[in-house]
């Protein structure tokens, strides 16, 4: 996804004063974020809220900016902090010098926090453990400016709305309120404070303590849109998949698995229309907090695939909620297109500059169309209800013939893309910022650009529609597969340049239809797709784990030989879970398992160093520099194929594939032995439980559902 950058307009060299007056995005590597979509709250690791991108929000809009806590003259020391799943964190601070006769700290502060859809509860304890008593003032502080979030985004956030006494009856009694454009907040306190100045924003609290005493307050913020929730919170007790259990030898998989589940839960969201046509509710996940909290059709799909060994109704609420908004007509104000699937989803224009707007419905991107397809193929052979598959065939069609006609619409057969707006995202895959796509040289590619990994995922999907065709006695199947061999030959001629190391093919075509011959992290994507023979997957393998790309933190998304390389370059250096994820699952699946333990490894390790909860994004130094990688400031964290990414390095350890049509699982451990023992129970396949259990000395032990047969390679 696009990271908003602003050009500097000046004459001369950049320099400091040019800087400070110029917009930042935000940075967020140290912050604690805490979720349930669709609202969030990004705080300092002492948990005060005050500054940058810091706040409460909820359906991308800012509700809260400002929540701190102080105690007059006392000073607070913030001892730990941090989160507690997914929803929660805890804050312990000292207040310094208060009570205190020895050494030892006496008076101690804990701040709780809960976030749920539309709501941030703050709980303040203060106790006292001293042998004096004690007593001071307790103040917190509380403002907002109700930004929108591509001002935030763009470090340009509007002023402070001033805040309003309201009275409100129950608990809590009066407390502070703000509202603008249909837009409202309200917070209020139990107990009520002893002191409220609603132009300051302050309630204060006289807090007077015994040896041995405690004392507490609690702080309730809700927010709401006055037209609703755009996609809703999802229900807590309606989570669309099994929660799988590992135990391993390495407990930095069991973690980093255990935080991505939970993560995955919080990004929930619900599709309002679901129940028109399905009469239930239809799931997805949230692309990440918290600069794209909505339904991303990419990123929805990459994540709901990655999924699907959890079982397959996620990947079915995905597919109907994108199926849904289907384009249907030609757009180019939106970019929509008959047959085309959408980038994303927002509650009103996006607007972070003069040259860049995103409309409410955007359908600026290349890869979401054939990766929707891609994903009902595998979401049919994970078991996904004849019924439901059926129902999507007519999306299905459309999907294939916008395909097959953007392909048509360019002169050498593959899928382009060019942004027709001249104020959307210049580069339409999912490395879309505007510096993605360059040549080894360092020149950036002209448009309209052909991907090679967007050619891979539109063979993949032709394959895939094709067996979807045949298998539910509809015609085109034989005419979709010779297409799909088509793009192979083409691809073939055409993308594959070459170098001192060998043969490789280039990232992209320009609008000349030059290869654009830089080395990057695609590789990863077009492995196991059907789209090269082993010849060629060899020598990819081998060029995914050089030293310039294989950082031992995970894959750089541009190899570090590179002109233009920059460890901090969002799509030009940096490493993206996902991005090393599917490499790794590609490697096994083209038969590479070597390659894709060590890639495998080197995101375990970077999983450690952000404590289980993987970022959109970290900084491409490599393991070389350091034993932790470095975070890329401005992060999504988390962020759902993120945390989707651990589910597919286990699937790809373990050698997980499925065929419920065709009556098998697969369980053919590739690199899984490196964890061993091993047990993951609670996986799903064909609607029923799945447990693997791996020995030490690679004995493997598979309770699979009734009616599937085991296959081992």
């Amino acid at each position: 996804m696009d990271t908003t950058v602003k050009a500097l307009d000046t004459n001369g060299p950049v320099t400091a004063a040019t800087l400070v007056a110029t917009d930042l995005q935000p940075f967020l590597h140290d912050a604690v974020v805490t979720l349930y979509a669709p609202s969030f709250v990004i705080s300092r690791p002492d948990g005060q809220l005050g500054g940058g991108a810091d706040g409460f929000y909820h359906g991308d809009s800012r509700a809260l900016s400002h929540l701190t806590v102080t105690a007059g003259s006392i000073a607070l020391a913030p001892v730990v902090g941090g989160l507690r799943g997914a929803d929660r964190a805890d804050f312990r601070a000292i207040l310094r010098g208060l009570g205190e006769v020895t050494p030892d700290p006496a008076v101690a502060l804990n701040r709780r926090r809960t976030v749920a859809s539309g709501r941030l509860e703050e709980s303040f304890e203060v106790t006292n453990a001293g042998t004096q008593r004690v007593g001071f003032r307790l103040t917190v502080t509380a403002g907002t400016d109700l930004a929108p979030m591509e001002r935030v985004k763009t470090g340009h956030a509007p002023d402070p709305v001033p805040a309003r006494e309201e009275g409100g009856a129950g608990p809590g009694g009066s407390g502070l309120a703000w509202s603008r454009d249909g837009f409202a907040v309200r917070l209020v306190s139990e107990p009520a404070p002893d002191a409220l100045e609603a132009s300051e924003g302050r309630l204060s609290f006289d807090v007077e303590l015994a040896p041995g005493a405690s004392w507490t307050a609690t702080l309730r913020c809700t927010a709401a849109h006055a037209d609703g929730d755009q996609f809703p919170a999802a229900p807590a007790d309606a989570v669309p998949w099994r929660t799988p259990a590992l135990r391993s030898a390495d407990r930095r998989f069991d973690q980093w698995l255990d935080q991505s589940v939970a993560d995955a839960d919080r990004l929930r969201l619900v599709d309002p229309r679901s129940a028109e046509g399905t009469g239930g509710v239809d799931q997805f996940l949230a692309a990440g907090a918290p600069w794209f909290l909505t339904l991303f059709g990419r990123d929805s799909l990459w994540a709901a695939r990655m999924l699907l060994p959890l079982g397959t109704e996620l990947a079915a609420g995905t597919l109907r909620t994108l199926a849904r908004r289907q384009g249907a007509v030609a757009d180019p104000d939106t970019e929509e297109q008959p047959g085309k699937i959408l980038h994303e989803v927002r509650r009103s224009t996006q607007n972070f500059n003069e040259a860049f707007a995103v409309p409410p419905v955007y359908y600026g991107t290349v890869d979401a169309t054939p990766l929707w397809i891609t994903l009902l193929h595998d979401s049919w052979r994970w078991g996904l209800a004849p019924e439901q598959v059926e129902q999507l065939l007519p999306h299905t069609e459309s999907a294939l013939a916008w395909i097959r006609d953007q392909a048509a619409e360019a002169d050498d057969g593959f899928l382009r893309y060019v942004d027709r707006t001249g104020r959307g995202l210049a580069n339409q895959g999912w490395k879309d910022s505007g510096d993605a796509i360059r040549h080894r040289d360092g020149r950036l590619a002209d448009p309209p650009i052909a991907l090679c990994e967007v050619q891979a995922y539109a063979y993949e999907a032709a394959r895939g529609g094709a067996a979807l065709l045949r298998a539910f006695g509809r015609p085109g199947a034989d005419v979709w597969e010779e297409w799909a061999e088509g793009l192979a030959t083409r691809f073939r001629k055409r993308f594959w340049v070459e170098d001192a190391r060998g043969a490789y093919p280039a990232v992209a075509l320009d609008r000349d239809g030059r290869p654009v011959d830089s080395v990057t992290s695609g590789f990863g994507h077009l492995l196991g797709t059907g789209l090269l023979n082993q010849e060629e997957s060899a020598a990819l393998a081998a060029r995914l784990t050089g030293p310039d790309l294989d950082s031992g933190h995970g894959l750089r998304t541009l190899s570090s030989d590179s002109v233009g390389f920059n460890p901090y370059g969002y799509h030009i250096g940096s490493i993206w879970p996902h991005d090393t994820a599917i490499a790794v699952h590609g490697l096994v699946r083209a038969g590479f398992p070597d390659a894709a333990a060590s890639l495998a490894a080197g995101l375990l390790t970077a999983s450690a160093g952000f404590a289980g909860r993987l970022p959109e994004l970290f900084a491409g130094h490599g393991a070389e520099a350091g034993p932790r990688p470095a975070p890329y400031p401005a992060s999504c964290r988390p962020q759902a194929w993120a945390a989707a990414s651990s589910v597919l390095v286990l699937r790809s350890a373990l050698g997980l594939d499925a065929d419920v049509p065709g009556g098998t699982v697969t369980v053919a451990p590739a690199f899984a032995g490196a964890y061993a023992p091993l047990t993951v129970t609670g996986l799903q396949v064909g609607g029923a439980r799945l447990d693997i259990a791996l020995a030490a000395d690679g004995t493997v032990n598979t309770t699979a559902p009734e009616g599937l047969t085991v296959v081992s390679a």
